[in-house]
């Protein structure tokens, strides 16, 4: 049923129109019951545990690359299969899924990725942690977090987002002193990546989930703040083409952290400051769509908003002393909201 080299639009739609005779046939409701069964008062088991059971010598290292077909199939049996019925079938789904994201072919790892993404989502967390599954697990994200493929980190970023918290308690609530944990190792190494990369499309990657794990790690982010602050100003300085998708995701991780961390902005004034002026100074000459122009710089000037809050109203004083005679218009109207605005 899926596009792939080995199907036709003919071929998917037969395949389409016989499972749902299947399903018909079975007087099941939905696919995903036909696999997991249904659960009520006469319980009636689906067919997901013999599937797997078949696939299963497929799936092995020494096997599964020999039918590319095979991983596909597994991959869409499993994302039809949710909680709490998933659990029962950890042992088969887990295995073939950590085999898949450790091959060295970048397709093979997303879609291994994908399948543990949604185990992590799927399973409660003391079945995760059982037989260290979850630090297994843990590594082997962590250790893709080196690669330079986009597509691997797009999925590998929100994987991890979605298992630490199964590994490690909330951050906001660990009790003091907080120590440093598998969310600061993360952040600290995605950090080092986006301060030194220099490809576009593996910026905007890195760039798009930085808000949520700002959000994720609430107060204790002041101990990233330096890092962060030099990742902000370098990605506002670049644009990444007409929709900037890197420099709007940016602005909303500076949000985030203005938010979060206000008590430590007062000292990063001057810098946060002058690279947000300063977008909105390149914003006046490069060419991007208007409704794009016109989002940077309503999020630039609720960053400035913040900031000011953040500093009792120092940043109005200081705007005060610009030269109204060389600026850009962008630049006057953003002044003049934030010096007007009330605290």
């Amino acid at each position: 049923m899926q596009e792939q080299a080995w199907t036709s639009e003919a071929s998917r739609t037969a395949a389409s129109n016989l499972l749902d005779s299947v399903v018909q046939a079975g007087d099941w409701e939905t696919t995903s019951q036909l696999l997991f069964g249904k659960h009520n008062t006469e319980r009636q088991p689906g067919v997901l545990g013999s599937i797997l059971e078949i696939l299963q010598s497929d799936l092995k290292r020494d096997s599964w690359k020999r039918n590319q077909a095979t991983k596909h199939v597994f991959a869409w049996i499993l994302m039809q299969v949710g909680r709490p019925w998933l659990t029962d079938y950890l042992e088969k789904v887990f295995p073939p899924s950590l085999l898949m994201s450790d091959d060295y072919c970048t397709d093979n790892q997303v879609l291994g990725v994908r399948c543990l993404n949604h185990i992590v989502l799927n399973v409660p967390a003391a079945d995760l942690c059982q037989y260290n599954r979850a630090q297994v697990l843990y590594h082997a994200l962590f250790n893709h977090l080196y690669t330079s493929e986009p597509q691997l980190i797009e999925v590998v970023l929100p994987c991890l987002i979605d298992l630490l918290p199964v590994l490690e308690k909330d951050p906001a609530c660990t009790g003091l002193p907080r120590k440093p944990n598998r969310y600061d190792e993360v952040l600290r190494l995605t950090l080092t990546h986006m301060e030194m990369e220099h490809k576009l499309a593996l910026r905007s990657v890195y760039a798009k989930f930085l808000e949520h794990f700002i959000e994720k790690m609430g107060i204790v982010i002041v101990r990233h703040l330096k890092r962060l602050e030099r990742v902000i100003i370098g990605y506002l300085e670049i644009s990444d083409g007409p929709e900037e998708q890197t420099r709007l995701a940016i602005l909303d991780a500076l949000e985030k952290t203005l938010l979060i961390a206000w008590p430590r902005m007062e000292c990063r004034l001057s810098a946060l400051v002058q690279s947000l002026l300063r977008l909105l100074c390149d914003l006046s000459t490069e060419s991007i769509p208007p409704a794009v122009r016109e989002e940077l710089v309503t999020k630039a000037t609720h960053c400035l908003l913040l900031l000011d809050h953040c500093t009792q109203g120092k940043l109005k004083m200081l705007l005060k002393d610009v030269d109204s005679s060389c600026t850009s218009t962008y630049v006057l109207r953003c002044i003049e909201t934030v010096t007007m605005a009330q605290r």
